[in-house]
C-alpha cells in the first residue's frame, strides 16, 4: 500500500506539470490529490504516526484546494491554511527530535547558519513590501513563520540521523523556494513558467519532508 501511494503521488505531480502547459484549466483535476497521496504514503509507512503533521499535511492540502480559486478572499484563507500548516510543521520538527543533544549545532553554529536564512526572509518582504498593499501584514506574518519552519529544520542536526536532517532540510528549503516564487509572481512581476516551477519546487518540497520523517528513528 505504502509504494501505491508513492506511485500515485508521483503521477499526480506528473500530470499535473503537464497540465500546468498544455491546458491549465485541467489541473484542478490533479492538484488536490498530491498532497492527499503524501499523506496516504505517511500513514502507510510511519512506524509511529504523528497526529500533528497529518494535520500539517491536510491544513496545505486545505491551502492548495483554496488557491485553486482566483479571488483575493481565496489566496487568503489559502494563505492562513499554509501558515497553520508551517506552524505545525514546527512542532512535527521538534516532536521528530532525538533527547540526547550531545551532537547537536552549537549556539554559535546555529547563529551562523541560520543567518542566511533570515536574511532571505527579510530581503524577499523588503523587496515585496512596497507591492503588497493591505497584504503587508499577513505577507510579514507568513514569512517569519516559514523563516521558522526552516530553522527548525536546521535545528535538528544531530538530534535525528543525518537522511531524516538532509531530506527534511531540502524539503524545507525547497518550500520557501515555492513560496518565494509564488510571491514574486503574484506581487512583483509574473513571469514565464511561474506555474511549472512553483509546482514543481512544491511537490519536490512535500515528498522530501515526509521522506525525512519517515527516516527519522528515536533509537
Amino acid at each position: 500500500m505504502k509504494k501505491l501511494f508513492l506511485i500515485l503521488f508521483f503521477a499526480v505531480s506528473a500530470l499535473e506539470l503537464v497540465f500546468l502547459v498544455t491546458k491549465p484549466e485541467a489541473h484542478v483535476i490533479t492538484k488536490p490529490f498530491i498532497v492527499l497521496a503524501l499523506l496516504g504514503y505517511y500513514l502507510a509507512g510511519a512506524e509511529v504516526r504523528s497526529h500533528v503533521f497529518a494535520a500539517a499535511l491536510l491544513f496545505c492540502w486545505v491551502g492548495d484546494v483554496l488557491l485553486m480559486f482566483r479571488s483575493e478572499a481565496f489566496f487568503i484563507f489559502g494563505l492562513a491554511a499554509f501558515l497553520t500548516g508551517h506552524v505545525l510543521y514546527i512542532v512535527t520538527y521538534l516532536q521528530h527530535r532525538v533527547a540526547d543533544r550531545s551532537k547537536e549545532l552549537l549556539g554559535p553554529q546555529k547563529a551562523r547558519l541560520a543567518f542566511p536564512l533570515l536574511l532571505l526572509g527579510t530581503g524577499l518582504v523588503t523587496i515585496l513590501y512596497p507591492r503588497l498593499g493591505g497584504m503587508k501584514f499577513p505577507v510579514m506574518v507568513y514569512a517569519t513563520v516559514i523563516t521558522v519552519m526552516s530553522m527548525t529544520a536546521l535545528f535538528r542536526f544531530g538530534r535525528t540521523n543525518y537522511k531524516s536532517f538532509a531530506y527534511v532540510m531540502a524539503g524545507a528549503l525547497l518550500f520557501v523556494a515555492s513560496d518565494s516564487l509564488l510571491a514574486v509572481n503574484k506581487f512583483l512581476s509574473p513571469f514565464e513558467f511561474s506555474g511549472i516551477a512553483i509546482m514543481t519546487t512544491y511537490c519536490a518540497a512535500q515528498y522530501l519532508i515526509v521522506e525525512g520523517l519517515l527516516r527519522h528513528s528515536k533509537k
